[in-house]
């Protein structure tokens, strides 16, 4: 999450160098609900220890309003294709949604 944040963020420095703005935050889709929960709350967790900076700097993103982190199902997941083995039928279904 945290190279997703700094890609938009590098993405939108250059759009707006470029004369290009936009107000809408950086919808950075994820389909792990435990490390959106992690990254909206600062809560300290045991596990959590080693990503603490990574944490803080979603978090401030995402209080600034520069970042949303909305759920994505895993059979809506496109990037799934390019990752993970999947089923005939997931990949088939995931594979009709990229542009020909």
């Amino acid at each position: 999450m945290t190279y997703g944040v700094c890609e938009g963020l590098w993405l939108r420095s250059l759009l707006s160098d470029l004369g290009l703005s936009e107000d809408q935050p950086i919808r950075l889709y994820c389909d792990n609900k435990t490390a959106i929960i992690i990254s909206d709350n600062l809560v300290q967790h045991d596990r959590t220890k080693h990503i603490e900076v990574d944490r803080h700097f979603i978090k401030e993103n995402i209080e600034k309003g520069l970042v949303c982190t909305p759920f994505v199902p895993f059979d809506r997941q496109l990037a799934d294709i390019l990752m993970k083995s999947l089923s005939g039928i997931t990949f088939g279904r995931i594979v009709v949604k990229f542009p020909i």
